[in-house]
């Protein structure tokens, strides 16, 4: 634990933290106006996100890629509850439809994809330094980081549960609903996994610091 470098607090930090304050607090007070208790609960879980991300960015080296992605993530969350396309509310929205009964693609599960894909690649940063860099992502390990990711998407689930026990008449679905989030949770959990594959294999670092030949098993 005492060979862990401590991370450094750059100026792009400061930058997504400006940006993530200007879109939680603008939708935080618009959901407040319009008594949309559901997404006032959202807000609340992103706002005790962001605070757990301040409070540890200093001793966890975040990569950029996974702060852009988590303040992505928040604003398309946020703004699927009351933007509207075409009159439709963006969380209904299907960019296309596939064949069969099942509601695929729609605005959610694109959401679920890049959500949980970025939340695998915060457990990711939150194991990193810790990784042998003469073994790299290891069948072993790739598994536990893709299942951490669908962890973080059941207790997304559990929550939106928690949710319309509490809120009456939200949007959040049913069955159906439910299985095609934890579906999409899964293919954001290996496309994350493949992007950190793909960027060892060309030897970079997710924040951009080039990695030695010797070290570009893992990123560090």
């Amino acid at each position: 634990m005492s060979g862990i470098p401590k991370a450094q607090v750059r100026k792009e930090h400061y930058i997504l933290l400006g940006l993530n304050i200007i879109f939680i607090v603008g939708f935080g007070i618009h959901y407040f106006i319009k008594v949309n208790y559901e997404f006032l609960i959202y807000v609340g879980v992103i706002v005790t996100a962001l605070i757990l991300i301040i409070s540890s960015i200093s001793k966890v080296s975040y990569s950029l890629s996974t702060l852009i992605g988590l303040s992505v993530w928040g604003l398309m969350h946020l703004a699927g509850g009351s933007v509207r396309v075409n009159e439709e509310i963006l969380y209904e929205l299907m960019f296309f439809k596939i064949p069969g009964d099942l509601p695929i693609l729609r605005y959610d599960q694109v959401v679920h994809i890049l959500g949980f894909g970025v939340c695998t690649l915060l457990c990711y940063d939150l194991i990193k330094s810790r990784l042998k860099s003469d073994t790299g992502l290891t069948l072993s390990v790739s598994i536990v980081l893709v299942m951490a990711g669908l962890g973080i998407g059941a207790v997304n689930e559990i929550l939106e549960f928690i949710v319309t026990l509490i809120v009456p008449k939200v949007g959040v679905g049913g069955y159906i609903n439910s299985s095609l989030d934890l579906c999409a949770d899964l293919v954001g959990a290996l496309l994350a996994l493949l992007y950190i594959k793909i960027l060892m294999a060309r030897g970079r670092k997710v924040t951009g610091k080039i990695i030695e030949p010797r070290q570009r098993q893992t990123l560090p």
